[in-house]
């Protein structure tokens, strides 16, 4: 029986409580035509991404380089003869060593010199002709001393002190570089190493014998922050002319004032070593996994690897690096240091794709007068920030537009992901044939804007959401639009995340781990290519919002997340030092894991949905209330 006094149950929608609030996309008449340009400006960017692939894959080979004089210190330390423990080094892949150039201090040290502070003279010597505040140096090992003063445009004479003859010094010669050690480098090269000769550079030095005397090696790594001459442009000549048939190193993360000269006439090979202060914070696992990173990620063709304070630990990193690079199929030997030197008639013809897309995108916008403004300043902004290389400012311009150009054209359906995805991977055909050179692959030349790959798609995608109106009418919409708490806390958690995203960018940037993702990367990357968090976050947002089945804006908030997906793919491929074919392969696994992800979270969306419709606020009040 009813009871009378009783309300009666409230209907309960069987929908979502309000539709979507993502606007169609706009078709402009154009739009076969440009995508027509786009596909066929295609062809050349395809061809040079295939001999950019070609190229890269011949290039999979590695030396690993030990420090020479590190290693001698560890062998004294532990009474063992430095041949014999580089032998043990040699088992375990060590198959070159770096070498610096002689001080006149390590000629002492050698035995071959003898250095003596004038008041020592004086105080063993009483009354000889000798200065307290000079430095006296006599020959051991004959001729050695003699031959040190025509090497600097520092004073010297002859004294004669105790029956002996010494080189009086106006002051300490013992930090002047003195030349190769040719005896070490001819063993060396007897052995097949591999070597990288390291000089050093001083003002007493004349300019005209600067690098005369460098050994005959294939590579030469400066010391400091610039190369010998960088401030000097006499010098630099010098040493450009030095260096001869040998090629320069550039040390990631200090690419010293002065290479990018070098590197024009002589080429380059990428480098990779640890500061000692920062080795010997980790174990010899994470030190291997990270130069096992750098040969497979990074192009890194030189690992400078520097021992452990003990040999166990020394052995155990070459171990599991040689593990490593061998499940990587890296291999051990004289790297190979051609120059990609990609077409640029074809480059020039791949530009057409970019600016089709580009055009297409401010004409898909609501107000497309607002569009091919902001398209036009989305290039000169691109050209701006590259104005020494245009055509990596196009490069950066399909970075930036192709991310976006899916979700400006198609947005209804969860198969429209596929469309998206699709033109993303169009437009990072064009990123590489654009923005792959010499100096790019070398990480000579950063690609300027990185940043923006992540803003301005996200800025176009939001741009299309625009109602066809007045825009002051629209911003006069927006202003007096009420918001509820649960809008005030979903917006700020949209920019913290992306905020997060931004900061975490690119390889060396502001945006930290914990201790646990570290742990985890590692791990992961260690068995295989890590795909970008970023990207298997970011995908099935997307998926999720075109999946029709979100109320009000989310669906609109889910395409702005699926959106850094599809830039993360560009920004992916915008590091152009890391092999074409190891973005691909981690782009892959994020689109795969982010649909599969995508595809469980709509049908969790589904039976949360209909359990939250299931709801009745009847069925909560138990017998007696209702009694």
């Amino acid at each position: 029986m009813t009871d009378p006094l009783r309300s009666p149950a409230p209907v309960v929608p069987t929908g979502p409580a309000r539709p979507s609030l993502v606007p169609p996309p706009n078709w402009h008449p154009r739009t076969p035509l440009l995508l027509g340009l786009v596909f066929l400006s295609l062809i050349p960017a395809l061809i040079l991404t295939f001999q950019r692939v070609q190229f890269e894959q011949s290039r999979k080979v590695t030396a690993l380089v030990m420090d020479y004089p590190a290693l001698v210190i560890q062998a004294r330390r532990y009474g063992q003869d430095p041949q014999a423990l580089l032998n043990r080094y040699k088992a375990l892949g060590v198959n070159g060593v770096a070498l610096y150039e002689d001080t006149v201090a390590s000629l002492q040290q050698r035995g071959e010199i003898l250095l003596k502070n004038g008041y020592d003279l004086a105080d063993k010597f009483p009354g000889a002709p000798v200065k307290p505040n000079a430095v006296y140096m006599r020959s051991v090992v004959p001729g050695v001393a003699e031959s040190l003063p025509a090497r600097y445009t520092i004073p010297t004479h002859t004294v004669t002190v105790g029956g002996q003859s010494w080189l009086e010094w106006p002051s300490d010669p013992s930090y002047l570089p003195a030349g190769p050690n040719r005896a070490q480098v001819a063993e060396f090269q007897r052995q097949g190493m591999v070597l990288v000769y390291r000089p050093y550079n001083d003002e007493a030095r004349p300019v005209s014998q600067v690098g005369t005397d460098w050994p005959a090696v294939p590579y030469v790594a400066f010391t400091d922050d610039a190369v010998i001459g960088a401030r000097t442009p006499e010098l630099l000549e010098q040493v450009d002319r030095a260096m001869g048939q040998r090629i320069p190193a550039v040390i990631e993360g200090n690419i010293q004032d002065g290479l990018e000269d070098l590197v024009l006439t002589h080429g380059g090979v990428r480098l990779f070593a640890l500061a000692p202060s920062w080795q010997n914070q980790l174990t010899p696992e994470e030190i291997a996994s990270k130069y096992n990173l750098a040969a497979r990620e990074r192009s890194q063709q030189l690992l400078y690897l520097r021992p452990f304070p003990t040999i166990n630990e020394t052995t155990d990193m070459l171990a599991r690096l040689q593990e490593l690079m061998k499940n990587s199929g890296i291999k051990v030997g004289m790297p190979v240091t051609t120059a990609f030197e990609p077409s640029p008639v074809l480059r020039w013809l791949s530009i057409i794709g970019p600016l089709a897309a580009l055009l297409l995108a401010g004409l898909s916008l609501p107000l497309r007068r607002l569009g091919l403004l902001g398209a036009a300043g989305t290039l000169l902004l691109c050209l701006g920030l590259n104005y020494a290389t245009p055509l990596a400012g196009f490069a950066l311009v399909a970075a930036v537009t192709f991310p976006a150009l899916g979700l400006l054209l198609r947005r209804s359906r969860i198969t429209d992901w596929f469309i998206a995805t699709g033109l993303s991977l169009v437009g990072v055909v064009f990123v590489s044939a654009l923005g792959a050179t010499p100096d790019s692959m070398l990480g000579l030349h950063p690609f300027r804007g990185v940043g923006l790959t992540l803003l301005l798609p996200l800025a176009m995608v939001a741009a299309s959401f625009l109602p066809k109106q007045d825009i002051r009418k629209t911003v006069s919409d927006v202003y007096n639009a009420p918001i509820k708490l649960g809008d005030i806390a979903v917006m700020g958690l949209g920019l913290a995340l992306l905020g997060l995203v931004y900061s975490r960018r690119g390889n060396a940037t502001g945006g930290s781990v914990t201790e646990f993702e570290s742990s985890l990367r590692q791990n992961v990357q260690d068995s295989m290519v890590r795909p970008r968090f970023k990207e298997v976050a970011a995908h099935p947002l997307a998926i999720l919002g075109l999946s029709g089945k979100l109320p009000g804006y989310f669906s609109g908030l889910m395409l702005l997340g699926g959106t850094m997906g599809q830039a993360s793919i560009l920004n992916t491929f915008s590091h152009f030092h890391t092999p074409f074919l190891i973005s691909a392969t981690r782009c892959f696994l994020g689109l795969g894991l982010g649909l599969l992800i995508g595809l469980l979270l709509v049908k969790l969306f589904d039976v949360l949905a209909g359990f939250w419709r299931s709801y009745r606020p009847d069925a909560a009040v138990g017998p007696r209330a209702r009694a």
